[in-house]
């Protein structure tokens, strides 16, 4: 687990370009890009320019500064290749906007002017695609239908008013499977210009993209051509233990808001608390259409936005449900060796290299502890330390702290929970009585079918 705790110190950090501090002479120019060289979880920018709204934190990742020129809101997006770390000891060679993959989340408000220049620094056209929104079509961005494709090194602009609430998402509509494969997109929030009926004030504001990636252990670049067998999961270009946790108040009201950009569905799971989803990409859901939940599959190119009170103290699993997009590279394309007698090839091993040593006869549970040497720029099948040893986790995994004494609008990380006592598991530890055995092996099976190996249809 990334530890985040000296990184908040309180909400209010972090300001927008101000108007004021812009001459004349420099609005008729290019807005500064502005550019993040780290993963890390950003606090939340409170806007110091435009109306007021309540900021989202996008885990592991930032909001896009902005400057307000005629009442239009401004932004520079700078599409380009990046390195993007997916935990302690890999870096992958991404594409991504500013600096980072995923892009920067926009953050406006319902009925906003927003300009936004795009200058292209990838190695071929390129072009934007606000994803969900209700726009010109001029301005949709799918090249060669509605725009000419952004040329190398060139500035293209968009222009438009957020006409409705909601999470959204931007990716390019240029050479789109290449581009979306090595990491290019974002998130887009529009807050609600007034109260509105269907839109809840939270204390907690949370919001990330799923994606994948298929990179070899011991490269850095995806295999852009891959279409299911991904080998790395992410949340924000982030796999576990690499992903922060998701830090609240005991009583919050906590609004998670998750884009899926994969091309796979994904069952996310929440343990410890049960949920609402209060909105799609098409909107605020009805009330009258939300139901509890603990499980809510993403599908493939969607937004989900779920809304729960944290009210049970404690470190909370919070993962995709689908086991392998929950463990890392190296558990990938490994033969099943449950029940295989290894130790006489073992011995004869071991004479050649010291060392070597016997795994998945028994389960794959001693990978969560083994310490093996690794090729360059990979990570273990299942990994993450947690207060009572290995977690066993990778890929989309993180954790839902709850605390009572979590100051407001402090996002820090509070360590690891320490439980009341007698609320722990514990080992029973009186006499075992006999279990029952069948009394004679059952017969063997014929086998008529071979299942195909591999990951086929994640």
């Amino acid at each position: 687990m990334v530890s985040r705790r000296q990184l908040f110190h309180g909400a209010a950090v972090g300001a927008a370009v101000a108007a004021t501090s812009v001459s004349r002479v420099a609005l008729a120019a290019l807005p500064e890009p502005v550019l993040q060289t780290k993963p890390d979880t950003l606090p939340p920018l409170y806007p110091s320019t435009g109306r007021p709204y309540q900021p989202v934190v996008t885990l592991n990742g930032w909001t896009l500064p902005w400057r307000m020129n005629q009442g239009v809101k401004e932004f520079h997006l700078v599409a380009e290749p990046v390195k993007r770390e997916l935990a302690p000891g890999m870096v992958a060679n991404l594409w991504g906007y500013n600096g980072q993959s995923p892009g920067p989340t926009f953050e406006v408000v319902e009925g906003d002017r927003v300009r936004i220049f795009v200058t292209n620094r990838l190695p071929e056209p390129h072009a934007v695609h606000w994803h969900g929104q209700r726009l010109p079509n001029g301005m949709d961005g799918v090249a060669g239908l509605t725009q000419p494709a952004i040329p190398v090194g060139k500035t293209y602009v968009y222009e438009f008013t957020a006409r409705r609430p909601g999470t959204f998402m931007y990716h390019p509509h240029a050479d789109e499977m290449v581009q979306m494969a090595m990491g290019l997109y974002g998130l887009w929030i529009t807050h609600p210009k007034q109260p509105h009926p269907l839109i809840s004030e939270v204390q907690r504001d949370f919001c990330f993209l799923l994606n994948a990636f298929d990179i070899e252990p011991g490269s850095a670049t995806p295999k852009v051509m891959t279409m299911l067998d991904f080998n790395l999961w992410g949340w924000n270009s982030r796999v576990f233990p690499g992903i922060d946790s998701l830090n609240v108040r005991l009583g919050d009201r906590v609004r998670i808001r998750v884009g899926n950009l994969t091309m796979t569905n994904h069952p996310i799971h929440l343990h410890g608390h049960e949920f609402t989803v209060t909105g799609t990409d098409g909107g605020p859901v009805p009330m009258g259409a939300r139901w509890p939940e603990v499980t809510t599959d993403v599908g493939v190119g969607q937004m989900r936005q779920i809304e729960f009170i944290a009210d049970e103290p404690g470190d909370w699993a919070f993962h995709c449900h689908k086991s392998h997009h929950t463990m890392n590279a190296m558990g990938h394309n490994v033969p099943t060796l449950l029940g295989a007698q290894q130790e006489d090839v073992a011995r004869r091993i071991q004479q050649h290299i010291p060392g070597y040593m016997l795994m998945g006869d028994k389960g794959m549970h001693d990978m969560t502890e083994m310490e093996m040497p690794l090729p360059d720029n990979t990570l273990p099948m299942m990994t993450g330390e947690g207060p009572f040893g290995g977690v066993g986790m990778g890929g989309m995994f993180s954790v839902l702290k709850v605390r009572k004494n979590q100051p407001h609008g402090d996002y820090r990380d509070p360590g690891w929970y320490e439980a009341p006592a007698g609320t722990r598991a514990y080992e029973w530890t009186g006499t075992a009585p006999a279990t029952p055995r069948a009394a004679t092996a059952p017969a063997s099976a014929t086998l008529q079918v071979r299942k195909p190996a591999g990951h086929s249809g994640h």
